[in-house]
């Protein structure tokens, strides 16, 4: 895993006292140059819809969308307010397993859950009364964005909707709360646990993963996530090649998700495993490969297919975020390994 926006000198992120105190170690400045407080606020963030200033450390802190309340809460702060799990929930209570244990170790009552199934729910947001509301994974739309900016002051996502990094999200949003440097060990500590654990599984060196949905009742389309998709960007910040289509696909659009017809099943030949979504009892892995023209891929003729089956917290922690990596991450990495043996349909 990269880090691929560093807290001195970032393109996105503009900390106005810490890279004045990066720099030179004297007293921050603000840019009208009055004196940073001692805390280093106030503070400037840039994202996709210009500039977030933070006046004052929050005290309370909201989230919305999936997985920015698990950078607080992974930095021993608990939000007033977060998006409720409407995916993976293994137990209907609306927080992903990895959060509830999160919440037990710090002795927690649950925060209130925004139900965003049918959009934002600029209310409920309003009635935790926030102090900064956490956004940096996301695809907040620009109205929504400024919905919210009336609110609290707001940190949207830098660049791509839904395609900020793990890294780009733990940076903006502990840099938001005034915990950078504890983001940035945060950062460190994760990497080492990746690392550990994609080195012990070495079935997946040099593979190339495709993150196709392919659904049941229509297989005359091939839908894949490109590299702007923290899905596959993942994987290919560990290293792992990416299949020609992913990297062609990717380069010509900045959505994270692309679908073409089976006719061109010939273009997913070097793909070596598929990761989908689907039920456990293989019946989608014998559908693929009954298929005449998906049968034609190899990785699906041979059975290379690992199966996340579909709403669970394994499925979930594919997406991954700072609480699910300590929870799932050797599960998640051993069921792409075991595909690329072509036990899928087994």
């Amino acid at each position: 895993m990269r880090v691929s926006r560093l807290l001195c000198g970032a393109a996105a992120l503009s900390l106005t006292a810490a890279l004045a105190a990066c720099s030179s170690g004297g007293s921050a400045q603000t840019d009208d140059g009055a004196a940073a407080s001692a805390d280093g606020y106030p503070i400037q963030i840039e994202h996709v819809y210009g500039t977030t200033t933070i006046a004052e450390k929050p005290e309370r802190v909201a989230t919305v969308a999936w997985a920015n309340h698990e950078v607080p809460l992974a930095l021993g702060v608990v939000p007033v307010g977060m998006s409720k799990a409407a995916w993976g929930d293994d137990d209907g209570d609306g927080v992903l397993p990895w959060v509830e244990d999160r919440l037990e170790e710090l002795g927690a009552e649950t925060p209130v859950l925004f139900d965003e199934t049918d959009g934002i729910d600029f209310e409920a947001v309003n009635d935790t009364n926030p102090d900064v509301i956490l956004a940096a994974y996301s695809g907040l739309t620009e109205e929504e964005y400024r919905t919210l900016s009336k609110i609290a002051p707001v940190v949207a996502y830098p660049d791509t909707p839904w395609g900020t990094s793990l890294e780009d999200m733990i940076e903006l949003d502990s840099a938001a709360i005034g915990m950078q440097q504890e983001g940035g060990e945060l950062i460190d500590e994760l990497n080492g646990e990746i690392e550990a654990s994609l080195a012990a599984h070495p079935e997946l060196d040099g593979k190339k993963l495709l993150f196709a949905y392919l659904n049941p009742s229509d297989l005359s389309k091939i839908g894949f996530y490109t590299v702007h998709d923290t899905r596959p960007g993942f994987l290919a910040g560990l290293g792992l090649p990416q299949p020609e289509i992913v990297e062609e696909e990717s380069g010509e659009t900045e959505e994270f998700y692309v679908e073409l017809s089976s006719d061109v099943a010939d273009r997913f030949a070097d793909v070596d495993v598929f990761v989908t979504y689907g039920d456990a009892d293989g019946a989608l892995v014998k559908q693929l490969q009954a298929d005449p023209l998906l049968s034609q891929i190899p990785a699906i003729a041979e059975g290379r297919i690992a199966i996340l089956e579909d709403s669970t917290p394994l499925a979930a922690s594919a997406n991954p975020s700072p609480l699910s990596i300590g929870w799932g991450i050797d599960d998640y990495f051993a069921l792409l390994a075991d595909a690329t043996a072509g036990s899928g349909g087994e």
